[in-house]
């Protein structure tokens, strides 16, 4: 088992990672059904939360079938992010984690997200004054570095683990990367390996299918993994995962039943959390990745993106799984979308 303070977690655990406009309450259930062992909220400003903003107020909803989940705070100030902190504390998720990954230019400049890799004092500072404001455990998600010539990880993990932190996230690409090129493992496992480091380390970057998760689990030695782009659209990697990893044999892809079920699913869940309008907008951009690989969806996408009323979409999804029954679904490899952690898909 691995242990995040309090926190009782499988060998191994699979993790859904924090991703703008995606990870939010309804996606998170239905990850958690599949096999997700650990979840996290969207990524909060600490500004935004200490100014009452609404839109970081919801961020914060999290629901007893979701745990454990923790949310994720992003600031690049530290008394600003000490009493963001303690707003946090106060709604009793089950951790904290704090955002030194986004490489997205708008809140780098604000020296937040991956931009506070460039100043390693400050990074202590900002997780020293997080770890005091809260009783939560807290954790981080970060970057290998800044660039290239500044890869510091290992540095970065033991100062951040002398800060008080309980668990840490390792995305393996730089900040310059983005999410080009091919993340590397090799540091991430050398943090790992490292005798000074006592919490669990989860890797992250380009987890696409359950072999690769053995084949990263057996050569770097890491804790668990953190699953984001592959989980867009195909909750099912967790469970694809986890049964790969216990058995060794690949589970076949969902039926279009199934995936007409999770969209249901989180449809219904997004109408209660967000209510009638926001709850079907939020869902536009979900119905064109659990269906995208169904031939011939087009016309029926086009029909859930523009209705309004829960019945009708609801009419559409019988249309769908109606005209596919007994479709068998190919096991095709999953092509990672263009995501980054600010930019809705």
């Amino acid at each position: 088992m691995v242990r995040i303070e309090h926190i009782t977690l499988p060998e191994f655990p699979l993790l859904l990672a924090p991703m703008e406009d995606v990870s939010d309450p309804p996606f998170r259930v239905v990850c958690k059904e599949n096999g997700a062992d650990l979840l996290y909220t969207e990524f909060i400003s600490s500004e935004g939360l200490i100014g009452d903003s609404a839109k970081c107020r919801r961020k914060l909803d999290i629901f007893d079938e979701e745990r454990p989940a923790g949310v994720q705070l992003f600031g690049g100030d530290e008394k600003r992010m000490a009493m963001a902190a303690h707003i946090v504390d106060l709604t009793q998720p089950d951790f904290l984690d704090i955002n030194f990954g986004c490489p997205v230019k708008g809140i780098v400049a604000q020296g937040a997200g991956s931009g506070v890799l460039k100043d390693m004092q400050l990074m202590q500072r900002l997780t020293a004054a997080v770890v005091k404001a809260t009783s939560l455990p807290v954790t981080v998600k970060t970057r290998l570095g800044w660039d290239d010539d500044t890869k510091n990880i290992e540095t970065v993990a033991e100062m951040l683990q002398d800060a008080g932190i309980k668990a840490l996230t390792i995305h393996g690409r730089t900040r310059c990367q983005m999410y080009k090129g091919e993340a590397d493992w090799s540091l991430i496992a050398k943090v790992k390996n490292n005798p000074r480091i006592k919490i669990p380390i989860f890797g992250n970057g380009d987890i696409d299918s359950p072999q690769k998760a053995l084949e990263y689990k057996n050569r770097y030695g890491i804790d668990g993994i953190m699953v984001g782009r592959a989980a867009i659209g195909y909750p099912w990697i967790f469970r694809e995962i986890r049964h790969f990893l216990n058995t060794g044999e690949e589970l076949p892809a969902p039926t279009v039943a199934e995936r007409i079920a999770v969209c249901r699913q989180q449809l219904v869940k997004s109408l209660q959390w967000k209510g009638p309008v926001a709850g079907i907008y939020n869902m536009r951009r979900h119905y064109l990745t659990y269906l995208k690989s169904l031939p011939g969806i087009k016309e029926y996408r086009s029909r859930l993106v523009t209705l309004t009323d829960p019945e009708e979409i609801h009419a559409v999804l019988d249309e769908i799984l109606l005209a596919y029954d007994g479709f068998e679904m190919e096991k095709k490899p999953i092509q990672l979308i263009n995501y980054h952690e600010n930019c809705p898909l």
